[in-house]
């Protein structure tokens, strides 16, 4: 395992953010959608191409949690940032609109990058900041969201790289730069020494047989308890809602303007600013905001209230994607719920199964976002071909409130379970 004594441990959170915003480049998906849809692609193919990118990030995510004790985090932040890179050069190289080529190479390859270098900045964050899960949770992950926005930009009205240099060299373009700079970032990413805590910090004590994160759950112990599979049911849906909601970013929200009356140039440039700024920037911001409210208003009461909030708005975007303004109202907020999770999934399992184990941990709790990538993308791909996308947004919906229900039944597990532990 890597070590440092003596280090800024603010340092840690640069790094966590530079890695993650290469990372959030799957959520830039939906601005490539329209010139594959002109290659040839149907709406399910780009969301084929979508879910399997989200679940190889989820399943190799489970096997880099393993290493990271092994290899140390620094290594594997920066294997998943060539690995990433490699899958979007090689896209380019082999033509950039092929679906078998982008299938693999962005979605196989470039998720199992994602997946190697994910859980490094959270695992590695909650050790340097115990007395700020919260918080320095979601700055870790909120780049993950911010990236979407500077991804799409670049690719757009920023930078304009799709039009000036076409889809295969921007795909060869990304790559190079998530190769370049998750390097950078992974070179502060060790572990802080043995019995390290800030300066002033006193560990709370478990009251009410609560666990305030100091248990170590291996992830056997963890897979045997109840409250693992109500968080991951939670997350599952909370997933492939937020999911849903990327994939069709560009697709609904064009259809319903144009059908308002719009023009379909000025639908897409409502589309691209709805992804692009306001449900990327909220999606980086309810990372952070959620993530700080959590450490004071607790982390299932903050999933519940996110939870019900999720499901009436994305019920009531099937009325709001037809107007720009509504629209931009809608994707912030389902943006801004939708990050949230990724700051308080982590922390429940934390609090739950242990900060140490966290790392772990909470990939076997993660490949619940990888059934939220099939489940969401794929069932808003379907009804979508056949011209009922709001139906999906309700669906989608409901079971968003079900998922508030299934997090408020969550009680702390018995520590009586880590006795004996089993050898993993």
């Amino acid at each position: 395992m890597e070590e440092t004594k003596v280090m800024n441990r603010w340092l840690v959170v640069f790094g966590a953010i530079l890695i993650q915003l290469c990372l959030g480049a799957i959520y830039a998906w939906p601005v490539f959608t329209p010139d594959l849809k002109g290659a040839g692609w149907t709406s399910l193919d780009t969301q084929i191409a979508f879910a399997v990118g989200l679940a190889t990030f989820a399943i190799v995510m489970v096997w880099a949690g393993r290493r990271l004790n092994d290899w140390g985090p620094r290594k594997l932040a920066i294997i998943g940032g060539i690995v990433l890179g490699a899958g979007y050069v090689l896209t380019g190289l082999f033509g950039g609109t092929g679906f078998w080529a982008i299938t693999v190479l962005i979605g196989l390859v470039g998720g199992a990058g994602i997946g190697l270098g994910y859980v490094v900045p959270i695992a590695v964050g909650m050790r340097w900041f115990p007395d700020k899960k919260g918080l320095i949770t979601g700055l870790s992950v909120a780049g993950f969201g911010f990236g979407a926005m500077i991804w799409v930009k670049l690719a757009g009205e920023w930078g304009q790289l799709l039009d000036s240099i076409g889809l295969s060299n921007t795909f060869v373009v990304y790559g190079i730069l998530f190769a370049v700079l998750v390097t950078v970032g992974g070179m502060w990413m060790v572990f802080p020494a043995e019995g390290w805590k800030p300066a002033g910090y006193t560990p709370p004590a478990p009251s009410s047989g609560k666990s305030n994160g100091a248990v170590a759950f291996t992830p056997r112990q963890m897979l045997e308890t109840p409250q693992f599979y109500l968080i991951f049911l939670a997350f599952a849906i909370s997933a492939s809602a937020g999911l849903m909601a990327i994939g069709l970013m560009k697709l609904y929200p064009l259809e319903a303007l144009t059908a308002a009356g719009m023009s379909e140039a000025e639908a897409s440039a409502c589309c691209g600013t709805a992804m692009g700024v306001f449900f990327a920037l909220a999606n980086g911001l309810g990372r952070i905001l959620w993530g700080t409210m959590s450490d004071w208003m607790g982390r299932k009461r903050s999933i519940f209230i996110m939870s019900i909030t999720q499901g009436a708005l994305l019920i009531a975007f099937t009325y709001m994607a037809g107007n720009e303004y509504l629209l931009y109202l809608g994707s912030a907020l389902i943006g801004f719920n939708y990050g949230g999770s990724f700051a308080l999934f982590p922390t429940i399992t934390a609090d739950t199964f242990g900060t140490d184990t966290v790392g772990q941990n909470y990939p076997y709790v993660f490949l619940a976002y990888g059934v939220g990538g099939i489940a969401g993308p794929i069932l808003g791909g379907v009804l979508g071909d056949m011209g009922n996308f709001p139906v999906a947004y309700t669906i989608i919906g409901i079971a968003c409130i079900v998922a508030a229900g299934l997090i408020y039944l969550i009680n702390p597990p018995k520590q009586s379970r880590l006795q004996p532990a089993p050898a993993e």
